[in-house]
């Protein structure tokens, strides 16, 4: 399955609003900076030396939030179908791939040396147009990322999944709420005010319910 990492909603958008030109003045190589910033000050989802593997990566604001959370000491890796431009921090990695994959999951636990403390996805599916189809391609995107949690995410660790209201969504997070121990849901600040996305936040990952 093919993804974006940026949800565009049917119409006009302005594209260049505070978050878009907050992030440019700062050299954030996206607003996504600063709704993970935003989900990290609320969940306490980072500590010095985490591992964190970030599926969808691309162009990589999560990767400098998290880089920048877990420090030198830890591990950031980013997965994406396009290629993400290196960074100078020699903890946050890139790896061009399907993450929806599990052979590349697998190879990104590989390249870490052990399971990860956090996921992130922050996946969006290229949009048709035709909202049932779009809700179940969103959806499974999330049902990927929670997939993945069984080859990638330490037991008691935790997920971030990007979701957006509409068909499948309910049902997708009623049966993700067995997999831990407390789910939380978050519509952000720093998203578009014309989103309809918001963030599942799980934490206390249980592997064996997944």
């Amino acid at each position: 399955m093919r993804w974006v990492e940026k949800h565009k909603m049917p119409g006009s958008y302005n594209r260049k609003d505070h978050f878009y030109n907050k992030a440019k003045s700062q050299g954030f190589r996206s607003r996504a900076y600063f709704k993970l910033e935003e989900l990290s000050a609320k969940y306490k989802l980072f500590r010095t030396g985490f591992k964190v593997l970030d599926l969808g990566a691309w162009p990589g604001g999560w990767l400098q939030f998290a880089g920048k959370a877990v420090g030198p000491k830890g591990l950031v890796l980013g997965l994406d179908l396009v290629e993400i431009e290196a960074f100078a921090e020699s903890h946050i990695k890139t790896l061009r791939g399907d993450a929806c994959d599990p052979h590349v999951q697998q190879q990104a636990v590989a390249l870490a040396g052990a399971k990860f403390d956090v996921v992130l996805s922050d996946m969006s599916p290229k949009l048709s147009g035709v909202r049932e189809a779009d809700s179940a391609a969103a959806v499974a995107l999330a049902e990927a990322a929670l997939s993945a949690c069984r080859f990638c995410l330490k037991e008691d660790g935790a997920l971030v999944i990007k979701l957006f209201k509409g068909v499948g969504t309910e049902e997708f997070v009623r049966g993700a709420r067995s997999s831990f121990k407390k789910l939380a849901r978050e519509e952000l600040e720093a998203s578009r005010k014309t989103s309809n996305e918001y963030y599942l936040v799980g934490r206390g990952f249980r592997i064996s319910n997944v």
